[in-house]
């Protein structure tokens, strides 16, 4: 008679667990990862803020964003909208969504203009730039293209040198793009850099393809954002340098909006 192998307890209680475990969830492939990482901080007026929110909300559900989206090998995006200002002042005002549709653009564009948040202090393009490279990694998305979109009114005067968070994000391959905003309004022109486009150059982008779209008055913002939408959806490999700003060799101190800060300090502490 031959004999009956009977598995170990053991070994049959190891099976039962991991035949009990999830099966491990795949992020979804996407043809672009994009950060829109949008500058909330004090020196912005009420009327900026909410400028900024309906040009975006306006910008993505325009007849070209909608076609650059479907114009992607796989023809969907993911996308997320965070306001920041102070180091560690992140705002989620749209978490990471899958856009393939004009109908999941318009769903995104109205979550932005649901609601309208009052500013917040200071101003860290590092702390942003550190916290969206972070969180490509946990979004539950993948893509070839990861790229942060950063929109500003003044110089990095908190947190890390801006940079140093521009070489760290870059080295992890991400692409970062600019809109500095070059308007003269808000409540403290003091940290308005008559030549921010060329500290976005130097400073804050960086990447195959990188470059700045600047803003000069608030009524070119809707178009400017339209058009950088569509440029970051194209693809890096698209792009053409010479027509758009590109940054390489620094050609100012990324340090000057501390700077600034520390001037103000010594200032007020001596009143």
């Amino acid at each position: 008679m031959g004999h009956i192998i009977r598995p170990m307890p053991i070994l049959v209680a190891i099976l039962l667990i991991f035949a009990a475990l999830p099966a491990a969830a795949q992020d979804i492939e996407v043809d672009l990862q994009l950060f829109l990482a949008v500058d909330v901080s004090r020196s912005m007026s009420d009327r900026e803020l909410e400028i900024q929110r309906r040009g975006y909300a306006e910008a993505l559900t325009s007849d070209e964003v909608v076609a650059a989206v479907g114009r992607g090998y796989l023809g969907r995006i993911a996308l997320t909208y965070v306001e920041w200002a102070n180091a560690g002042s992140q705002r989620v005002i749209v978490d990471w969504t899958l856009i393939e549709t004009r109908a999941d653009l318009n769903a995104f564009a109205n979550k932005l203009t649901v609601r309208l948040e009052d500013g917040l202090r200071r101003t860290s393009i590092s702390s942003v730039i550190t916290y969206a490279a972070q969180d490509f990694d946990r979004n539950g998305f993948s893509s070839l293209q990861r790229v942060i979109d950063i929109s500003g009114d003044g110089p990095n005067n908190s947190g890390p040198p801006v940079d140093l968070a521009r070489d760290a994000a870059v080295a992890k391959g991400v692409v970062i793009n600019g809109l500095p905003l070059m308007t003269r309004e808000g409540q403290d022109l003091r940290w308005h850099m008559p030549d921010l486009d060329e500290y976005y150059k130097s400073c804050v982008i960086g990447g195959p393809g990188a470059f700045v779209v600047p803003v000069f008055n608030w009524e070119q913002f809707p178009i400017a954002v339209r058009r950088k939408l569509v440029l970051e959806m194209a693809g890096a490999t698209l792009m053409t340098p010479t027509a758009f700003h590109i940054g390489d060799t620094p050609i100012t101190d990324c340090g000057i909006g501390e700077q600034i800060f520390r001037e103000m300090k010594d200032f007020y502490d001596k009143i």
